[in-house]
C-alpha cells in the first residue's frame, strides 16, 4: 500500500513539473482554455485530478488542493480564504485519539503506530493551518486590503476578516483541555500531543488573534472616517454641479457667525515651557533646584540645657500570652489523644459549652491542624464533613470536622 502511494505521488509531481505553464496559466487565470493548450496534456491533467469542470458549459479550473498549495508556496496575497471549522478538526483529533488508545489495549501495535501517525499528522495540519489563518489576516491588515480598490470595499473586506476572526476564536473555544488531559491519560505520546504541544500553541494563537482583532477594528475605524470625509467632499461636489452659480456668503459680516466657522486657533497661544530650548536651560535648572531644594539655614538651632547621657541596656524578655481560642483547640486535641476516639469538632465545642463561633472554632481546628510539624501531623486525621455546593461546581462546603488518631 504504501509503495503504491509512492509510486501515485512521484507520478502526479512529475506531471506537474512536466505542464508547469497549464497549470500556472489556471491559476493566473482562473481557468485555462482547451483549444490554448495541447488535448492530450488536457486530458492527463484531468485525469490525475489536477484540473475539474465546475459545470458541463464551464472552463476548467485548479482543483483546491491544488490552488491551495501554491498559494502558500507563493505567499500569494490575493488568497483570502480562512479554514475556520475548528469543530471539525477537534472531532477528529478525539477520535484518533479514542482508535489509537483501543489498538494499544488490544496490543496490536502495528495498528497504534499507524493511528498515532495519523493523529500526528492531524494536530500538526491544525496548527499548521491556524498559523496559516493568522498570517494571512496579518498580511491583510498590513497591506490595509490594497487588493481591492474602494474604501468601501475595504471595508466589506474588514468586515468579512472580522467574522473569520470571530468565527477562530469561537471555536478554540471548543478545546476543552480537561477533555484532552483525560483522553491522554496517562500515555506519554498523546499528552505531548494533545496537551503539551496543542495547548501552547493554542495559547499563543489566541493570543495573537486577538492582537489581530484589535488592529481590525482600529483599521475599520480609520476606513469609517475616511469614508465619511469622502461622502461629505462628494456631497458638497455634487452640490456645486448643482448649482454653479453659488457663493459662499461672508459669514465675516454676520453678528452670529456659526459655529462651524468658528474653529480658528487662538492668535496668542498659552504660554508653556520649552525643554527643547537649549537656551532656556540654564533658566530651568535654577528653577528646578530652588524648588527640590531643602534649607534648615533659617530654622533656629535648639540648646539643651544639659547634657543627656544614653545608655544601653538588656532588652526585657517580654511574653506574649497565647490566644483562648488556640488554647481551647489545644485542649482539643489533647482530648482525642487521651481518649482515642474519633470526635466531632462541633459536638466538643457544644458539650463544653465553649463560647466562641462555630465557624471561627472550626477555622482554628484546621489552621491548628496544618500548623503542626510534619513529625506531629502524621499522628492525627482530619476528615471535612460537608457536601459539594448545589450552585457552584468544585466548591466544597464544609459543616463539620472529625478528629482522630492515625
Amino acid at each position: 500500500m504504501s509503495n503504491n502511494l509512492h509510486q501515485a505521488g512521484v507520478k502526479l509531481l512529475k506531471q506537474l513539473s512536466r505542464h508547469a505553464d497549464v497549470v500556472m496559466d489556471a491559476y493566473l487565470a482562473g481557468s485555462v482554455s482547451e483549444t490554448t493548450h495541447d488535448v492530450a496534456v488536457i486530458e492527463k491533467l484531468k485525469k490525475s485530478g489536477i484540473l475539474w469542470r465546475p459545470e458541463p458549459d464551464e472552463a476548467l479550473r485548479l482543483k483546491r488542493s491544488v490552488r491551495a498549495l501554491l498559494e502558500e508556496a507563493l505567499s500569494d496575497e490575493r488568497n483570502r480564504q480562512i479554514d475556520a471549522n475548528v469543530g471539525s478538526a477537534f472531532s477528529t483529533i478525539k477520535t484518533l485519539a479514542d482508535h489509537y488508545k483501543e489498538a494499544r489495549h488490544n496490543i496490536d501495535y502495528s495498528a497504534a503506530e499507524a493511528y498515532l501517525a495519523d493523529l500526528s499528522e492531524h494536530v500538526y495540519s491544525f496548527t499548521d493551518s491556524l498559523r496559516y489563518s493568522i498570517r494571512v489576516l496579518w498580511s491583510r491588515i498590513n497591506n490595509e486590503f490594497g487588493y481591492v480598490g474602494s474604501i468601501s470595499a475595504k471595508i466589506r473586506e474588514n468586515e468579512l476578516a472580522q467574522s473569520q476572526v470571530s468565527e477562530l476564536l469561537n471555536g478554540l473555544e471548543m478545546f476543552q483541555f480537561s477533555e484532552l488531559s483525560d483522553i491522554a491519560g496517562d500515555i506519554r505520546e498523546l499528552r505531548r500531543l494533545l496537551v503539551t504541544n496543542l495547548q501552547e500553541t493554542l495559547s499563543q494563537c489566541t493570543q495573537e488573534i486577538s492582537a489581530v482583532q484589535g488592529r481590525l477594528l482600529e483599521l475599520l475605524g480609520r476606513f469609517r472616517q475616511i469614508q465619511g470625509r469622502t461622502r461629505l467632499l462628494k456631497g458638497f461636489l455634487l452640490h456645486t454641479d448643482l448649482h454653479p452659480d453659488y457663493q459662499p456668503e461672508n459669514h465675516v459680516a454676520h453678528k452670529h457667525v456659526p459655529n462651524l466657522f468658528n474653529c480658528a486657533d487662538a492668535m496668542i497661544k498659552p504660554a508653556s515651557v520649552d525643554v527643547n530650548n537649549s537656551q532656556h536651560e540654564l533658566v530651568l535648572l535654577d528653577v528646578v533646584s530652588k524648588v527640590k531644594a531643602i534649607s534648615r539655614d533659617l530654622l533656629p538651632t535648639k540648646v539643651r540645657e544639659h547634657n543627656v547621657a544614653t545608655t544601653m541596656s538588656d532588652v526585657e524578655d517580654f511574653d506574649i500570652p497565647d490566644n483562648p481560642l488556640k488554647l481551647a483547640v489545644d485542649q482539643y486535641f489533647c482530648e482525642v489523644i487521651d481518649s482515642g476516639l474519633r470526635q466531632s469538632a462541633l459536638e466538643y465545642l457544644h458539650v463544653n459549652k465553649l463560647e466562641w463561633e462555630a465557624e471561627n472554632w472550626l477555622y482554628q481546628v484546621i489552621g491548628g491542624y496544618e500548623g503542626l510539624p510534619d513529625e506531629h501531623k502524621v499522628y492525627f486525621e482530619l476528615e471535612p464533613i460537608g457536601e459539594p455546593d448545589p450552585i457552584y461546581n468544585g466548591n466544597f462546603m464544609i459543616h463539620d470536622v472529625e478528629l482522630w488518631l492515625a
